[in-house]
């Protein structure tokens, strides 16, 4: 289990969401501010519905920092619903019994997880699983993202997204991105041709009452070699970074590296050919490629991690597709409540809140330490010892001869 974790808790038109982060060290410099940023490119992108209309997402630190810094105790954050204060939504998602009589749902949705919950939970409408199924709740997992993201940045990490494909319309981004223009596109892309025909795309899309889904992509630039580990196979970094994605709403497929080109490849051809230290520029160990997207036997290699993700169009499409009736089980057309065109540039951003959060969870564990100037420490030693293991030579952690070593390191 990783030494970083959280839980979120609340419904789409319920009061509000709260998340609660527990291992987080000490004297970790964090404001509402830092968050607010975050939640507010959640919101932003082409294509959104009213919903970010309605609401202007800021979490509430409530526990776990004084004074601008964190304590060491679980982090407590509160994000406000403002659509709960519509009086229908106060008497449909109260807490206490109501008198009113409140209809069932019971037009079950395609591609929702409207069938799946009423039948696991025994239940007869479709509103307990369509308000917690919402992919409102991400709001809470940007912000604890945004934590995250905090202490990756001590340790000169940086995450960046960017949107590689709406609908058939696609774009091959060059090795270097103008992250820059990437965040003033509405559909995260660096190229405005494409960026034009996305925004076309997603207009013919609500022209005919449709939805499109895409590809995005998320980058974690600076990281150390070591995070992760190949000894256990719940400690691989690749595997928890695919749960982690594939946790999010509409996701449907992982990408790490250039898997799928890389299929298709011979042996001899897929690999990244490990530089000698005569062409180093940056640091040691670099490659002459990145295929494997910054990930060798479940752990960081010193290249830039490179993750993309396949999120289908989504579900609630405005025009009413074929279905039953939950309490008959009869022939029906599927029920509609509000909901975006295209999310894929706010999903990019939500990958990076999800990345970040399992990248800060494997640096503690890596770097441990109960307050930020020990995890510093331990960080700045292990870059240190990074480099050819031979003696005299840079990072060396062993002795002529194959002696053993006493470097933790090795």
């Amino acid at each position: 289990m990783s030494v970083l974790r959280f839980l979120t808790a609340g419904e789409s038109h319920g009061r509000g969401l709260t998340a609660v982060i527990e291992g987080v060290p000490a004297g970790l410099a964090l404001s509402e501010e830092r968050i607010a940023r975050d939640l507010a490119r959640r919101q932003r992108g082409y294509g959104r519905g009213k919903r970010q209309q309605i609401e202007t997402d800021r979490a509430e630190i409530t526990a776990g920092v004084r004074h601008g810094r964190s304590i060491g105790s679980p982090i407590a954050l509160w994000i406000g619903n403002a659509d709960h204060g519509n009086a229908n939504w106060r008497v449909r998602m109260a807490v206490e019994e109501v008198d009113e009589r409140v209809d069932a749902v019971t037009l079950l949705r395609p591609g929702h997880a409207d069938l799946a919950g009423t039948q696991k939970y025994a239940l007869d409408d479709v509103r307990p699983v369509l308000e917690r199924a919402s992919a409102r709740e991400t709001a809470a997992r940007v912000a604890v993202g945004a934590v995250a993201r905090a202490l990756l940045a001590e340790l000169g990490v940086s995450v960046r997204s960017h949107v590689r494909a709406i609908g058939p319309v696609a774009w091959e981004a060059a090795a270097g991105v103008d992250w820059e223009a990437v965040e003033r596109s509405p559909v995260r892309v660096a190229d405005p041709d494409v960026e034009a025909k996305m925004i076309a795309a997603i207009d013919d899309a609500k022209s005919r009452h449709d939805t499109l889904g895409g590809v995005f992509e998320v980058r974690a630039l600076g990281l150390p070699f070591g995070l992760g580990s190949h000894v256990q196979w719940d400690r691989r970094l690749d595997g928890r970074i695919a749960q982690a994605f594939l946790s999010i709403n509409a996701v449907k497929g992982v990408e790490l590296g250039d898997a799928w080109t890389v299929a298709a490849l011979p042996g001899s051809e897929a690999q990244d050919v490990i530089l000698p230290s005569a062409r180093w520029t940056e640091r040691p160990w670099q490659r002459a490629s990145n295929r494997a997207g910054g990930l060798e036997g479940g752990m960081t290699n010193g290249e830039d991690l490179v993750v993309r993700a396949a999120i289908k169009p989504i579900s609630t499409v405005p025009r009413r597709m074929p279905t039953a009736d939950l309490h008959s089980g009869e022939e029906a057309t599927s029920f509609y409540e509000r909901s975006d065109a295209c999310v894929v540039p706010a999903a990019a951003v939500i990958g990076e809140a999800m990345l970040a959060i399992v990248l800060a969870g494997a640096a503690l564990e890596k770097f441990g330490g109960d307050h930020m100037d020990e995890i510093r420490r331990n960080h700045d030693a292990f870059r240190e010892s990074v480099g050819p293991r031979r003696a005299g030579g840079a990072g060396a952690a062993g002795r002529a001869g194959g002696e053993p070593s006493e470097d933790p390191a090795e």
